[in-house]
């Protein structure tokens, strides 16, 4: 598997404009809308948010060496209480995120990372290129649920197409 840093940098891009959309289409809820529970695997909009921004930060620590973030897959939903405080560690998150692909260099992306994995409950290891894949699938997998869940909230969801993407920032 090849992944360079101009994937890794695409990605990061279309992952900070993907939030940015995220951002605004949650204004458009009330102040419950957020946490009710809609059926989903994580339950609810900011659940899964909240999920998926875990799940960024525990690959950060992995990839970057950043520290990863409190608690185990079970604590992921409640990472942030509301959908404010959740931009603001987007924000954060999506920034780490795309220093880090802005300063890859192809050998960054060469081996194997091995890692403990408190969801396995062992050490793991696999090949490091296709844990960035992983960590950006990763992404698009959850917004993707987040996006149903914003059209059956009756909120206009996201553009979420790749190709339709901004050739021009801000990313994050």
């Amino acid at each position: 598997m090849i992944v360079t840093p101009d994937y890794c940098v695409m990605m990061a891009r279309y992952n900070g404009w993907q939030n940015r959309q995220l951002k605004a289409a949650f204004a458009k809820l009330d102040t419950a809308e957020p946490k009710q529970d809609r059926g989903a695997f994580f339950g609810s909009i900011l659940a899964t948010a909240n999920h998926l921004l875990w799940g960024d930060r525990i690959w950060m620590s992995r990839f970057a060496g950043s520290a990863p973030p409190a608690g185990g897959i079970t604590e992921t939903t409640d990472l942030t209480a509301s959908g404010p405080a959740w931009e603001v560690e987007r924000f954060r998150t999506d920034g780490e995120i795309m220093l880090w692909a802005e300063r890859l260099r192809a050998v960054d992306l060469a081996g194997d990372l091995t890692w403990y994995s408190g969801a396995a409950g062992r050490e793991m290891a696999a090949p490091l290129a296709m844990c960035v894949v992983h960590m950006f699938n990763h992404q698009t997998h959850h917004r993707g649920q987040i996006h149903a869940m914003l059209t059956a909230a009756g909120v206009k969801a996201p553009v979420s197409d790749l190709a339709f993407m901004p050739t021009e920032g801000p990313w994050i």
